[in-house]
């Protein structure tokens, strides 16, 4: 018999006004008399001690199979159901029918006659309705040896097909696997909507010193609701959501959601070229992406309608999502996670967030989502001292609480916790077919004293600030997705100058540490100084000429990404275009001269949503980009769409220049023509292909147009063509260009033997290469 969500007619509950009382040790001792005899020939079955049954109707015993469902003893088979609010429970086989005798408190129980146990069901009758049922308790355990053991030694790589509600055919019975890790827990009951969130009747047992709790629930499908009932050690109970989840209801509602995935994948040609490239050695131009505020209450449908054709056309050759896993407060933007295993379903399903992924793969577009193992919210239905003790936060309170956010730190030494995370990280990789993680606030993670004072921390083993545990952690995890996940590439978020964020793990490094093993970090040094640099009015960028050109004496320590994120255009931090100083031309116009050095330099490039046609406003989750910037019929400017099409042109042209991206981690893929020209507020760079050809790349800060500038240049190149300019009037420039090719002239300049002159627009950059 199928159920249905709301309510499951093959196991109904009492009406929702009635609720049973837990039963006391006292009820127990003395249940009340039958309300109605039973079958002639059915004898009672052994009775239980007071303990166990006071135990297991207070939802505190650990085996509730070894006490329900059918026992062979002496005279025949004992069976016995728990089934609150019923009138009547009767047993029925092939040639059997056999009403049970009622025990009081919902239970049920008979002894009959037989040599060998039934296949049978149970006719339970309330007062308003009879039906047939599976018994939850004449199944065996559905979670194999092989499952327990590797959650018991924190190894279980595929964790999200062990724990968590699981639909599945069991002993020839369709229904699902409830599963939960709680070792604290004196005792855990299944309840939802299919038992009108009584879970009385659902007790679960404990499958030995793993602390894993499991109950095959039959004719349970997907669609249900449910949560885990779980007594405390103190034996108090609360009430908690699923934290291997795979899907949520929508919040401010927390329930665990059944679900199983039918969604058949049309992305097979790019998961077979995805890993045919090393990531630092492509090109890679981010797009990122705030799901629920791209286009404000679009599904995840209607985003694969319309996000991949505007990525496309931009040129971007990935996505990047913040956070998409389930989080009850939107105005975290994903960031306080409680359903680590659950995509949102503010905007659809599971299967519609693959559908989007898949469209963007059939866009040629890479999928990273952002990915936050750093921390957790404190919210009492999720994971938060989830079976009464701390589990997923370190026992120490001074490790446990994050002091910047309100929230807990996962306890990375503890290996099912780890577990958890590293097997996380899979599941997103595996399960929706995502090609990054970026993995968000890393450096709160490496080290005991982030953000706390003198006497809030404890240093490790050796004495350091080191978090030995987390440092374990991210290598294990980053090198569990690079062997399972050919092509993937983590992103590593991380603030301060840790060595060996992109090191391979087995590499050590000066400080003793093996690396973390990133593919990528953010290179928030180059951001803080450029963004600073730019902000600067001209006349004084002569006096902090450095911030444009440090970054270039740390470039090849790491592998780096060039990041103007989200974290850059809100909290009074100004949109990008409007950090420039001048007026609407020159912040335009050096907004522009920005966007050209940033794809010219070393490292690969991410930008946050808006900031593609200099929107002008901070962003806000509320409601997004200002979109009607670029719709002529509300009279929007066109400096707007020309600066889109500036990105578009940057992107093209970055595409098929590999003097671009193809050295990015290599020292000999760049070479400075003048890093010093501090007083013209100039910038002029050689990128180099892995052939040797040169890409030359010219900023100009100032706000004056620089005629007949002259440029070292290698030698051997007859000609130089201009590729692209700022200033170009169709991307709302004044059309200062060099339309006609450039020949160098023997003439030493810079070092070199060879020189060209050219006109340097004002605030604008200039792409030339050899023709």
């Amino acid at each position: 018999m199928t159920p249905r969500p709301a309510r499951n007619p093959s196991d109904p509950a009492a009406p929702r006004a009635v609720r049973a009382a837990p039963a006391t040790k006292k009820a127990a001792a003395a249940p009340p008399a039958p309300r109605r005899s039973a079958s002639r020939g059915v004898r009672p079955a052994p009775a239980l001690t007071n303990e166990d049954r006071g135990r297991l109707l207070a939802g505190g015993h650990h085996d509730p199979h070894a006490l329900l469902g059918v026992h062979p003893v002496r005279g025949g088979v004992a069976f016995r159901v728990l089934r609150p609010y019923a009138e009547a429970v009767t047993v029925l086989a092939k040639g059997l029918r056999a009403e049970l005798h009622d025990d009081g408190d919902g239970l049920f129980s008979g002894l009959l006659p037989l040599r060998t146990i039934p296949d049978y069901t149970l006719l339970v009758t309330y007062a308003d309705s009879e039906i047939e049922v599976q018994d939850p308790y004449r199944f065996l355990p559905s979670l194999g040896d092989l499952d327990l053991h590797l959650i018991g030694e924190g190894r279980h790589e595929e964790l999200w097909t062990a724990l968590g509600a699981r639909p599945m055919a069991h002993q020839g019975v369709t229904g699902t696997r409830f599963t939960v890790w709680a070792p604290n827990a004196q005792g855990v009951r299944v309840t939802g909507d299919f038992c009108y969130w009584d879970g009385a009747a659902y007790p679960m047992r404990s499958l030995g010193s793993t602390g894993v709790w499991e109950l095959f629930l039959p004719q349970i499908g997907a669609g249900a609701l449910y949560k885990f009932d779980i007594m405390r050690p103190d034996g108090s109970h609360t009430l908690r959501s699923d934290p291997m989840a795979q899907h949520t209801e929508v919040p401010p509602a927390n329930a665990s959601v059944v679900t199983e995935s039918d969604h058949v994948w049309r992305d097979e040609e790019w998961m077979a070229r995805r890993g045919t490239r090393p990531v630092h050695e492509s090109p890679f131009s981010v797009y990122e992406v705030h799901l629920a505020s791209w286009r404000p209450r679009l599904t995840y449908r209607q985003l694969a309608d319309q996000l991949p054709s505007y990525v496309k056309d931009l040129g971007f050759t990935h996505v990047e999502f913040l956070p998409v896993a389930e989080h009850p407060f939107g105005g975290s933007w994903g960031y306080q996670v409680t359903g680590f295993y659950a995509p949102t379903s503010r905007m659809g399903t599971p299967d519609d967030f693959r559908f989007l992924v898949d469209a963007l793969h059939r866009a040629g577009i890479g999928v990273i989502v952002d990915w936050v193992p750093a921390h957790f919210p404190k919210d009492d239905w999720a994971l938060a001292e989830f079976d009464g003790r701390k589990l997923y936060e370190h026992e120490d309170p001074a490790r446990a609480e994050h002091p910047d956010w309100g929230t807990l730190e996962f306890d990375y030494g503890r290996k099912e916790v780890r577990n958890f995370l590293v097997a996380n990280a899979t599941y997103w990789c595996e399960e929706f077919h995502v090609d990054g993680l970026r993995v968000d606030a890393v450096a709160s993670m490496l080290y005991l004293d982030y953000s706390r004072e003198d006497g809030e921390w404890s240093p490790n083993e050796h004495g350091g600030r080191e978090n030995l545990d987390a440092v374990a952690f991210l290598q294990e995890m980053n090198a569990t997705v690079y062997r399972r996940c050919p092509g993937v590439v983590t992103i590593a978020e991380e603030s301060t100058a840790w060595d060996g964020v992109t090191r391979a793990t087995h590499h050590v490094g000066p400080g003793g540490f093996g690396g973390l093993g990133f593919g990528l970090k953010w290179n928030m040094g180059w951001m803080h100084d450029s963004l600073g640099y730019v902000q600067h009015e001209p006349v004084h960028r002569k006096y902090h000429h450095s911030e444009m050109t440090f970054s270039m004496v740390y470039a090849y320590s790491e592998n780096y990404v060039l990041p103007i994120s989200h974290d850059e255009v809100v909290h009074g931090k100004r949109a990008l275009v409007s950090k420039m100083p001048g007026d609407w031309w020159q912040q335009r116009a050096t907004h522009r001269a920005y966007l050209g050095f940033m794809w010219a330099h070393p490292g690969k490039q991410l930008l946050f949503m808006g900031q593609e046609f200099a929107q002008g406003a901070e962003w806000s989750e509320g409601h997004g980009p200002d979109w009607w910037l670029l719709d002529p019929s509300y009279g929007a400017e066109p400096d707007h769409r020309g600066v889109r099409d500036l990105v578009r042109d940057l992107n093209a042209v970055y595409a098929a220049q590999p003097a671009l991206w193809e050295r990015d981690t290599d020292p000999s893929g760049f070479s400075w023509v003048d890093g010093d020209a501090a007083e013209d507020n100039v910038f002029a760079f050689l990128r180099h292909d892995a052939a040797g050809s040169p890409l030359l790349s010219v900023s100009n800060f100032s706000p004056v147009v620089r005629a007949e500038y002259r440029l070292g240049v290698p030698a051997g190149v007859p000609v130089w063509q201009e590729l692209l300019n700022t200033d170009a009037a169709r991307y709302g420039g004044g059309d200062v260009l060099n339309p006609d090719p450039l020949k160098p002239e023997p003439v030493p300049a810079h070092g070199r033997r060879t020189s060209i002159h050219l006109t340097l627009p004002p605030l604008a950059t200039v792409w030339l290469r050899p023709v």
